[in-house]
């Protein structure tokens, strides 16, 4: 169910250079509102920029009626948008895509999350844990000041392992160092991904070859999120008795969120 709410902004706030949490009343959303979703939000009152921005939701409190979005100023709507105040309201339509899937039996789970690829994990290991898994988080970034969220993992009850590119903070590498070592020295029953793209290509296929299920968070730029416009298609894996061996998937309804053998990542 898609909704359209004018959202009053709670909180906005600079937590690291050029990224900022966003938190908006906005009850009928956060009712129906699940972990992997987005909102698509209109940055500014006037019509430039034209398209809204989607943004994936990175809390959601639904006690309270709010929604909280983490978001990277990129462009000219993400920097219009960190100007917003707070008291005043955002047009924002949601919950919008597809959300992440919990397995069915608790276990042992391995959620990896690069830069600002963290945001739609928040409540995905709030609802992990609510279930009884046993959550290991790999978060990785350029350097320490680019870490983000791993301070409300860490106090969810998330095992939390950090790598830097600089080796700032936690190990020094790709995420993929210690994603192999995890999975080579212990049992993992299911895995999600979120973050750049290489990194998620990569991670895919050492999750892939050990046979772990788990599902991805995939990033795209949109123009409509309903998908109307196809501005955010992806290669989505066919069956082999198929004439191809892909076809296109939106990801803004399709997706985001797919299950890691149904993306084919271009060479």
């Amino acid at each position: 169910m898609s909704l359209q709410e004018f959202a009053q902004v709670k909180t906005h706030q600079e937590i690291s250079p050029g990224h900022y949490l966003l938190t908006l009343r906005a009850p009928r959303i956060t009712e129906v509102a699940r972990p992997g979703q987005f909102v698509h939000v209109k940055c500014s009152p006037a019509m430039d920029p034209l398209l809204r921005r989607p943004i994936s939701l990175h809390y959601i409190n639904k006690a309270a009626g709010t929604i909280t979005l983490l978001y990277h100023v990129v462009g000219r709507g993400t920097q219009l948008l960190s100007q917003v105040r707070e008291g005043e309201t955002l047009d924002i339509m949601g919950p919008l895509g597809k959300g992440f899937t919990l397995p069915d039996k608790p276990g042992h789970v391995l959620v990896v999350g690069g830069g600002i690829g963290t945001a739609p994990l928040l409540p995905l290991v709030e609802a992990l844990l609510e279930k009884d898994h046993r959550v290991t988080a790999v978060m990785g970034a350029r350097s320490e000041e680019f870490l983000l969220g791993i301070d409300q993992l860490a106090g969810l009850g998330a095992e939390v392992h950090l790598v830097t590119d600089d080796g700032s903070r936690g190990h020094k590498g790709f995420v993929t160092d210690l994603v192999e070592r995890i999975i080579t020295g212990e049992r993992v029953d299911f895995a999600y991904i979120c973050g750049p793209t290489p990194m998620m290509k990569a991670t895919s296929r050492l999750f892939i070859k050990a046979g772990i299920p788990g599902q991805v968070s995939l990033e795209e730029r949109m123009g409509c999120g309903v998908g109307a416009c196809l501005a955010c298609v992806c290669k989505g894996q066919l069956p082999a008795t198929s004439y191809t061996s892909f076809d296109y998937k939106k990801v803004c309804v399709d997706g985001p969120v797919f299950n890691l053998e149904e993306v084919v990542w271009d060479e």
